[in-house]
């Protein structure tokens, strides 16, 4: 199994303070990584490392098997879009190929069969000439999801994908995700508060506490750890 990103003794600070100190954990091709851990214990933090946004403190990000920042399809959290943004889902939907369009002035019909049928699988093809503004919270995430499907050659970065969603656009984003992970063999790292979903769905988990007392296993492990044990209390 090809190892395609590794976090080595990884320490870094938010507003002068470590949120992340001496982390280490590596994902392999396939996994399906879920990122927990309660609000300021570095998870948006970790994202820009892994991302290339923001540089490390201390230690080290190792990207194998030819994986770049930008072959990373990064899903960030549900915002509601500005009602005078402009763009079409289309639109949004392609401009995931940036990173491979390099200098091009326009797109190929590659990268253009690539958004159309991003946009299929996901089921919106027929919203590709709307406004993304007047779409419903769980056509924008598929819309951005197909974005990010666009960008990823071997992994997608997703930041609480069903934020904002009711239960039934919640259960076909994280539908949506298990196939393109077992299906398609795509590599997952997501960040989420569901605890219960992330070990029911993940093959790793990465929990993010209190710096130096992270836990990086899989998902019976942490569920048989002290602090699985005491986080899924508080869940029942």
């Amino acid at each position: 199994m090809k190892t395609i990103l590794e976090c080595k003794n990884l320490t870094a600070s938010y507003d002068g303070v470590n949120v992340i100190e001496g982390l280490s954990f590596k994902i392999n091709e396939g996994d399906y990584l879920c990122i927990l851990g309660e609000n300021g214990s570095g998870k948006s933090t970790l994202i820009k490392c892994l991302l290339g946004i923001k540089p490390a403190d201390k230690g080290e990000i190792v990207m194998g098997d030819g994986l770049k920042p930008t072959d990373i399809g990064y899903l960030p959290q549900h915002t509601d879009l500005q009602k005078g943004f402009p763009a079409t889902v289309g639109e949004v939907v392609i401009s995931g190929c940036l990173g491979r369009r390099g200098l091009r002035p326009f797109y190929s019909s590659k990268e253009k069969k690539t958004a159309r049928e991003a946009m299929e699988r996901l089921g919106i093809a027929d919203l590709a000439e709307r406004s993304c503004r007047d779409l419903s919270g769980g056509q924008q995430q598929r819309m951005f999801l197909a974005r990010a499907m666009c960008a990823a050659k071997k992994l997608l970065l997703l930041d609480e994908p069903v934020t904002g969603l009711d239960p039934q656009a919640s259960a076909e984003m994280y539908d949506l995700i298990d196939e393109l992970n077992h299906k398609d063999k795509m590599t997952v790292i997501m960040v989420s508060h569901d605890v219960v979903k992330s070990l029911d769905s993940a093959s790793r988990i990465l929990c993010l506490c209190s710096c130096s007392h992270s836990f990086f296993g899989t998902p019976k492990e942490y569920a048989n750890s002290h602090l699985g044990s005491k986080l899924l209390g508080e869940k029942k």
